[in-house]
C-alpha cells in the first residue's frame, strides 16, 4: 500500500508535521472553525492551536464525537467557515460518513479530515469529493495551524512584514531608546523600509528622539478606524530618512488611553502589509491592548536593567510569553545601563540564569553618549558612528530581522535570588 507520506514526498511537499515551522505564518482572518474530535489527544491539540497568537481573530469551538457527530449536528445548525473532523474509519465506511456530512454542509464551507489511515488512494478519493485537506495522526499544533493557513491565506500575496515589539521590564529601562536605535539600524544597514510606531500615546518620545514634530500621527489612526487603509496611514507618517518612517504619538494629556483590546490590530495589519519591518514601541503599562499587542508580535525584545525589580518583572513577562507563545522563540533579552556607579547590580550571567535565556546585547551605562544623542534628536549611529554601542544596535537589528542568531549558553544557577523571587526561603 502506498502511504500518504510517500505521495506527498514525491510531490515535493513538506512532510515534517511534528516540526512544522510557524515563523512565517501570518495571522489568520476572522473565520469560524468547529472541530469534532474522537480522541482526547487531538482535542488538546486543537485547544492549543486555538490559543496561538496567529489564531487570535478566529472563533474556534472544539467538541467530541468525530465525523459522525458532525453529520448529525449540522442537520439542525448552520455550518461555519471551516469544519475539522477526526475519524478512525477508513475505506468505504469513511467515505459513507463523509457523504453523510456533505448532505448538510453549506456551500462555501471547507472541510479538513484528520484520519488514522495513511493511504494515498483514500487521500485522492477524499480530495475528489471536495475535502480541502486530509491529515494523518499524529498531528501537532503547528501542523493544524499551517494547514488552516494554507486554506485561507493567499500564498501568492507578498508576506507581511515582521512586527518587532519592544517592551521594558520596568519604567525607565530604556526600551524606547533601544527600539528607535534598532529601527534606525535596520533602515540604514539593510536599506529596508521601516516604520516605528510609538504606542505610548500620552508620553511617547519617538518624536523627540528623531527631532520630529508631526501634526498627525497614531492618534489620528485610532480616532478614525473607518478610514484606515494604506493611503490614509501613509499620510500620517513622518519621514525621518529615505527608508525610515515614524508613526508618532501626540504625547499630550487631552485624552486618556483607555482603549479596547483590539484597538491597534488594524493599524499593525495595515502597516505590516507595506513595510518589511514594523517596530512597535510599547509603553510600560499592563492593559488589555498592551498585552494583546505584545503577544501578537512576531518578535519581542525585552529590555531590563541589572537589578532585582527588573529581574522579577522580566521573569514574570518571560513566563507569561513562553506560555502564550509556545510555538515562538522566547523574547530577546537586552540588558541596559550596566555599570551604573554606586548601584549594586546582578551579574549578567546570574540574570540570564534566572530567566533561562542569554542576552542578545549588554549595553553599558553611558549617560553622556545617550544624553547628547537625545538632546540633539539623533540616534547613536549619528552622534558617535564608531562607538561600540552603535555596533551593538546593528547586531540586535540583525537578530530581530532573522539575519543572525544567538547561541544560547548554559548560565550559572542563582538559587538564593530565585528562591526570593518565588517567595520562598533559601533551601526550602
Amino acid at each position: 500500500m502506498i502511504s500518504l507520506a510517500a505521495e506527498r514526498e514525491s510531490a515535493g511537499e513538506a512532510l515534517a508535521a511534528e516540526t512544522t515551522p510557524l515563523a512565517d505564518v501570518r495571522p489568520l482572518p476572522r473565520i469560524s472553525i468547529q472541530a469534532f474530535c474522537e480522541s482526547a489527544d487531538l482535542a488538546a491539540v486543537m485547544e492549543l492551536a486555538a490559543a496561538d497568537r496567529r489564531m487570535a481573530r478566529t472563533h474556534v469551538k472544539v467538541q467530541m464525537g468525530g465525523l459522525a457527530a458532525a453529520g448529525e449536528f449540522y442537520r439542525q445548525a448552520p455550518t461555519p467557515n471551516l469544519i475539522i473532523v477526526e475519524s478512525r474509519q477508513s475505506g468505504e465506511r469513511l467515505i459513507a460518513e463523509l457523504d453523510h456530512l456533505a448532505e448538510v454542509v453549506d456551500a462555501g464551507t471547507k472541510v479538513v479530515v484528520i484520519g488514522h489511515a495513511n493511504d494515498v488512494d483514500l487521500y485522492r478519493r477524499l480530495i475528489r469529493r471536495g475535502v480541502s485537506e486530509y491529515l494523518v495522526v499524529p498531528v501537532d499544533m503547528a501542523r493544524v495551524i499551517k494547514s488552516i493557513a494554507d486554506l485561507y491565506l493567499d500564498s501568492a500575496k507578498a508576506p507581511l512584514g515582521r512586527s518587532i515589539a519592544f517592551v521594558g521590564a520596568k519604567g525607565g529601562s530604556g526600551s524606547s531608546m533601544i527600539a528607535h536605535n534598532v529601527g534606525f539600524a535596520i533602515a540604514r544597514g539593510f536599506q529596508s523600509n521601516v516604520v516605528i510606531a510609538d504606542l505610548d500615546i500620552a508620553f511617547g518620545t519617538a518624536g523627540l528622539d528623531f527631532n520630529q514634530d508631526p501634526a498627525q500621527g497614531i492618534a489620528d489612526a485610532l480616532n478614525a478606524p473607518e478610514r484606515l487603509d494604506d493611503t490614509f496611514l501613509d499620510r500620517l507618517f513622518a519621514r525621518c530618512t529615505d527608508n525610515l518612517s515614524l508613526l508618532a504619538a501626540p504625547a499630550s494629556l487631552d485624552r486618556t488611553c483607555d482603549y479596547g483590546e483590539t484597538v491597534f490590530e488594524s493599524i499593525v495589519e495595515v502597516a505590516q502589509s507595506n513595510v518589511p519591518a514594523l517596530v512597535l514601541d510599547l509603553p510600560h503599562v499592563w492593559t488589555g491592548w498592551a498585552r494583546r499587542t505584545l503577544i501578537a508580535a512576531d518578535e519581542i525584545v525585552l529590555t531590563a536593567e541589572p537589578d532585582l525589580a527588573s529581574l522579577r518583572n522580566a521573569k514574570n513577562l518571560m513566563d507569561l510569553l513562553r506560555q502564550q507563545r509556545r510555538s515562538d522563540a522566547p523574547p530577546r533579552l537586552v540588558i541596559n545601563k550596566q555599570g551604573m556607579p554606586k548601584r549594586p547590580e546582578i551579574k549578567v550571567v546570574d540574570f540570564a540564569a534566572a530567566l533561562g535565556v542569554e542576552p542578545v546585547a549588554v549595553i553599558p551605562f553611558e549617560p553622556q553618549l545617550f544624553g547628547t544623542a537625545a538632546n540633539n534628536g539623533q540616534m547613536i549611529a549619528e552622534t558617535e558612528p564608531k562607538h561600540a554601542v552603535a555596533a551593538t544596535f546593528d547586531q540586535i537589528a540583525q537578530i530581530v530581522t532573522g539575519r543572525a542568531e544567538v547561541k544560547q549558553k548554559k548560565a550559572s544557577a542563582l538559587a538564593p535570588l530565585l528562591a526570593r523571587l518565588r517567595g520562598k526561603k533559601n533551601g526550602a
